[in-house]
């Protein structure tokens, strides 16, 4: 985001406590536009990843006259992350706010506390599109589950984006069984599965349709878009498979005696790998486009 007009704010002490912030030139009423708030990936503990990570997608997103008008912010969240045996750091040297050995639920606790700052200092409300990509796509779920962030913590959005979001971590783990760095990630994150409860709670398509998932939990919620690459080395396919039940059922859930129009999108022909996709950002961007897109066709 360097190349940006920006400001960098922090919501705690440690250094990855930040969210970095861009206001349009000629930014969308605040009553009519859009705030787009991205979570970056990098399963949970990649240092090379992080929040300005989303520069090249905003610059696609600013460039496309069909939604750059309907965008009142931009922001990108830095979260604490988990330790990673590719960037040692020894403890014993390092201050508190250096070290980087998150546990759940740090790293969301870290979103939740972003949105929070974002909604103090700019008071969007629930007029914003919340996007990630990989584990940014996991918690961008996350925070519209009761069972991991009470409804009172966070101003919930009216649309969800998740780009080769990671929605069963069990399933992943178990599909990947072949490639330790899967469970290590997920064990680093989330603990061992020793008692089965964790991995499972905090995926957003297990038991999504139960107390405090995402059915139960996002009643003001009105576009869910879910993207996946067909050149995804990293995030097998099986994980949009296991969300489509969810995301059917929240839709179905606001309509009848409830009345409200929700759509669900779902993109499966990109083409960039796992991390091409944000390092390009056009397709990341196109995905979030038809976010911002359903959400002023259904006049919200």
């Amino acid at each position: 985001m360097a190349d940006s007009a920006y400001e960098k704010y922090s919501y705690g002490e440690h250094y990855l406590q930040n969210v970095y912030v861009h206001i349009p030139p000629s930014p969308a009423p605040a009553n009519t536009g859009y705030w787009i708030v991205y979570i970056h990936g990098g399963a949970w503990r990649d240092p090379d990843i992080l929040a300005p990570s989303f520069k090249a997608t905003q610059d696609h997103l600013l460039s496309d006259s069909s939604v750059s008008s309907s965008i009142a912010g931009i922001a990108s969240i830095d979260y604490r992350l988990s330790a990673h045996p590719n960037h040692p750091q020894d403890a014993n040297s390092l201050k508190a706010s250096e070290y980087r050995n998150a546990k759940h639920p740090e790293h969301i606790h870290d979103v939740r506390d972003g949105l929070a700052l974002l909604q103090t200092k700019y008071g969007f409300g629930e007029r914003y599109v919340l996007a990630g990509h990989s584990c940014g796509g996991t918690m961008a779920f996350q925070v519209v589950m009761n069972r991991v962030l009470g409804a009172g913590e966070v101003v919930r959005p009216l649309a969800v984006v998740s780009v080769a979001g990671v929605t069963n971590l069990a399933g992943l783990v178990q599909e990947k069984a072949h490639i330790g760095a899967y469970r290590e990630f997920v064990t680093g994150a989330f603990g061992d599965e020793a008692d089965g409860k964790v991995w499972g709670a905090v995926s957003p398509a297990v038991d999504g349709e139960g107390a405090g998932g995402v059915v139960d939990s996002w009643k003001n919620g009105r576009v869910v878009v879910m993207g996946f690459s067909v050149n995804d080395e990293a995030l097998p396919g099986s994980q949009l498979g296991f969300m489509k039940g969810t995301v059917d059922a929240w839709v179905a859930a606001g309509g009848g005696d409830a009345g409200v129009e929700r759509r669900v999108r779902i993109v499966e022909d990109m083409v960039e790998t796992h991390d091409g996709m944000w390092i390009n950002g056009k397709e990341v961007a196109g995905v979030i486009a038809i976010g911002i897109r359903e959400l002023k066709d259904m006049h919200v």
